[in-house]
């Protein structure tokens, strides 16, 4: 999207830059990072970026009415409400897809933490790989130390996740407690004394919450404490603002970025093929269908957990020697003192969705960072 600097990056770029681009990323995680990595960043024009940060700010401001809060409620299933809830979310992420125009659309928004530490460490690779020259911003990691110690010393907060080895963000979850000094615990290995969690021994005193509810819930997961108890923690990314501000708050939002955007259970429009069916919570894109066909929704036992949104086009705006590319942008919040995007997640891809897993068998795709210049 700046094309001075595409084409210099495409002319200088090498299989052994990349080669060592990958193996930058496995060393300084310490360990094997198993989703693709696109060969590219994305240089986003400094407007670009202003005006996405803006977009975002102005759908977060319009979910925190008393109305939608109210409606929002319902969302929260009543054995997963947690208590003591945090009068706004803490970890906001709202993604954007460019049209020819470069002008953003709304593709979906979740308050609950994404890769905050991974994707600085994905910049410093791209950095030292491919030797050129900008400065990442400095202020983000006091920003995200505050955000998830609190006032709590690193040995009483972990990062609570289910099976955490397994999972395909360990990178990230290994990088945060290089940057923090927190230990990544399985929730089934937490044990509750009275109004207390403790860790082989040490009391939790907060929670960098990394658990999705709909995992557990799929997995069957057995957990030791019960989500409705009055426990004496904190939560870095309160759990109940996960149901809050997702999928479900699309249809609220009254924004030109906002595409079309309607429950299924409110009925199907009849040009479904310009339509995409997805589920209100579900991550890496799982269960979305593009185009769906009547028998796709006859299928859907619940409409209520499922929306339909208009199915824009996304232009393929990176050039690259495979063919253009279109990139995805996350904008990553913290909400401190102020709603500020602090860092993004960019997916690059040229199929159907943008998703890392959907891309798997391509080259110049997959997960990237952005320089803004």
């Amino acid at each position: 999207m700046i094309p001075p600097l595409r084409r210099s990056f495409n002319a200088q770029f090498t299989a052994e830059k990349y080669r060592r681009f990958l193996a930058t990323l496995d060393t300084g995680s310490g360990t094997h990072v198993k989703f693709r990595n696109c060969e590219t960043p994305l240089f986003l024009p400094r407007p670009l970026f202003e005006k996405m940060e803006a977009y975002g700010q102005t759908l977060i401001h319009q979910l925190m009415t008393p109305g939608y809060l109210a409606r929002s409620e319902e969302t929260i299933p009543p054995e997963y409400r947690v208590p003591n809830q945090d009068p706004r979310p803490l970890f906001i992420q709202v993604d954007f897809g460019l049209t020819a125009a470069l002008e953003p659309k709304l593709v979906e928004m979740q308050a609950f933490p994404s890769l905050y530490a991974y994707q600085p460490f994905l910049q410093r690779s791209y950095l030292e790989s491919y030797e050129f020259d900008t400065t990442p911003d400095p202020s983000f990691e006091n920003e995200f130390r505050q955000a998830v110690l609190g006032c709590h010393a690193p040995e009483n907060v972990v990062l609570l996740e289910i099976d955490p080895s397994n999972q395909k963000t360990l990178p990230d979850f290994l990088l945060t407690g290089k940057m923090l000094g927190i230990k990544t615990v399985c929730i089934t290995q937490i044990e509750k004394r009275g109004r207390r969690l403790f860790h082989q021994g040490v009391p939790i005193e907060r929670i960098y919450n990394r658990v999705i509810v709909d995992e557990l819930v799929r997995r069957k997961i057995p957990t030791p404490f019960d989500y409705r108890d009055d426990l004496d923690v904190e939560w870095a990314g309160h759990p109940n603002w996960y149901f809050r501000i997702s999928k479900f708050s699309i249809p609220f939002l009254n924004h030109p970025s906002v595409p079309r955007t309607c429950f299924l259970a409110d009925g199907a429009p009849d040009d479904l093929e310009n339509w995409v069916l997805k589920p209100l919570y579900s991550f890496a894109g799982l269960g979305v269908v593009i185009g769906p066909s009547r028998e796709d929704l006859a299928r859907i036992a619940d409409p209520s957990q499922y929306i339909l949104q208009e199915r824009i086009d996304f232009a393929p705006l990176v050039e690259t020697p495979h063919g253009p590319t279109k990139a995805e942008i996350r904008m990553m919040y913290l909400w401190l003192d102020d709603l500020r995007a602090v860092t993004t997640i960019i997916r690059m891809g040229r199929g159907k969705m943008m998703g890392v897993d959907h891309n798997r068998d391509l080259e110049w795709v997959g997960a990237s960072a952005a320089f803004i210049v």
